[in-house]
């Protein structure tokens, strides 16, 4: 596999470690994050005056000649696909797209093809980071199959590693639109009593958890609270439907982002989202709440209601704030009409 060989010199009074030292003085022309030259350093990629260093731990002396031996990204076996796609913003870094329900984010066993990341090949060609791997050109965040919404893909090494960065420190700014089963209450003595569930100031509905995969069924997440990954979800109601109320437009937003979260934890609150067939479940709402043709669209409503609205970063190469907005899809906005939205 062709490879690329980056040579400097450790500058003046350096970081006792080898990796805090090459963070430090890796050329910033060479786009390696922390987490790249963790990698690096553990695989032997990584020579110390001509010699390969494997422990992070190792001390390194100033004026120290280093070689570090990046793989350059495969060429992928994914063909290009003419597929429309909703650009909300793009420049020689980056692409913003607004993803339609029911398209996959990246190919994998079962959907080989007609993903956003076949789509970007062929709008982009060759110009998207190879950071994300073969399968995953580009991609430094995801959303779900049949989430709609907001998404940013690095089109540079540089992009990527700073996108990914942000998205790791949990300074992307992520908003979601969901609509949901009852209504969150802080004085419902039901939810009140649910583990990880508190109300802050402003009727902020917050959720705290671990997430893990599903111990008998992979393709679900599950609530923790010994092991597994930490997940923190914000949430406040917008609109109430019914009389009395029994369903909610609540927007969301997360301080983590893990696989399904939004879902697991509204669901793990007793607030699933409608149409949701993994955590939703199916629940009969009385007609005379909502009426006999509102019963029937969240009924028969064929995803889950949920939209990523808003998405906001700093462009990893100028620095400049963006901050994108996706108004809600036609079958959400449908659903909110026929549940009687203004």
């Amino acid at each position: 596999m062709p490879s690329r060989h980056i040579r400097f010199t450790i500058g003046d009074a350096p970081p006792p470690r080898l990796d805090k030292a090459l963070a430090r003085d890796v050329p910033e022309a060479a786009a390696l994050s922390r987490t790249r030259l963790a990698r690096l350093i553990a695989q032997g990629a990584v020579r110390v005056g001509g010699r390969p260093v494997s422990d992070p731990k190792t001390r390194i002396e100033a004026g120290a000649e280093v070689v570090i031996e990046v793989e350059e990204a495969q060429d992928s076996h994914i063909l290009p696909e003419t597929i429309p796609l909703d650009v909300v913003y793009e420049d020689a870094d980056l692409i913003v797209i607004n993803k339609p329900a029911g398209m996959v984010v990246h190919p994998a066993p079962g959907t080989p093809s007609g993903t956003l990341v076949n789509a970007l090949l062929a709008h982009c060609g060759e110009d998207l980071s190879g950071v994300g791997g073969m399968k995953r050109p580009g991609i430094v965040h995801r959303i779900d199959k049949d989430t709609s919404g907001l998404l940013v893909v690095a089109k540079s090494d540089a992009a990527h590693h700073g996108l990914a960065a942000q998205f790791e420190a949990h300074s992307a700014e992520r908003y979601y639109n969901a609509v949901v089963y009852g209504v969150p209450d802080g004085s419902d003595p039901r939810l009140r009593g649910v583990k990880g569930v508190n109300f802050e100031p402003g009727h902020i509905l917050k959720i705290t958890t671990q997430l893990a995969r599903h111990k008998t069924d992979r393709q679900r997440q599950a609530v923790l609270f010994d092991g597994g990954r930490h997940a923190v979800t914000r949430a406040r109601t917008v609109a109430r439907f019914g009389t009395p109320p029994v369903v909610a437009l609540m927007e969301c937003w997360l301080e983590t982002g893990r696989t399904h979260q939004i879902r697991v934890h509204l669901a793990h609150a007793g607030h699933g989202l409608i149409g949701d067939p993994t955590y939703g479940g199916k629940r009969k709402l009385a007609a005379k709440a909502l009426g006999e043709a509102a019963s029937e669209a969240v009924k028969t409503f064929p995803r889950q209601a949920l939209h990523a609205a808003v998405l906001g970063f700093e462009h990893p190469i100028s620095g400049e704030k963006h901050r994108f907005e996706a108004p809600l899809p036609q079958d959400i906005a449908d659903l909110l009409t026929s549940l009687g939205a203004g």
